[in-house]
């Protein structure tokens, strides 16, 4: 199912139109309820990750347009909001981590 996911963020990106859109998301969701399920959680925050890592690489949040207006991410970094799996897909991608980083 990952492999699968991967495949549709790679076809569908950031196209919230795309007709794949919602296949996309629903196995995201279906991945994060198994993954809750059955795998440890791993210890961490992914607002203080990506606040770490915009940090480190001097990113305002103007700079993370890929996952969506200055709003979105700030709603992202003061917790209103949560990361859907192709922001973390993106984030993953631009800072070089693992997906689990933001999950």
């Amino acid at each position: 199912m990952v492999s699968l996911l991967d495949n549709l963020i790679d076809e569908v990106g950031d196209n919230e139109n795309h007709p794949l859109s919602s296949l996309m998301e629903t196995i995201g969701s279906l991945i994060e309820t198994y993954e809750s399920q059955y795998i440890k959680e791993i210890a961490g925050n992914p607002i203080v990750a990506l606040n770490a890592l915009m940090e480190e690489h001097g990113l305002k949040q103007s700079d993370l347009s890929e996952i969506g207006s200055q709003g979105v991410v700030s709603e992202i970094l003061s917790g209103k909001r949560q990361l859907n799996v192709r922001q973390i897909k993106m984030l993953a991608n631009r800072f070089h981590v693992s997906p689990a980083v933001f999950i």
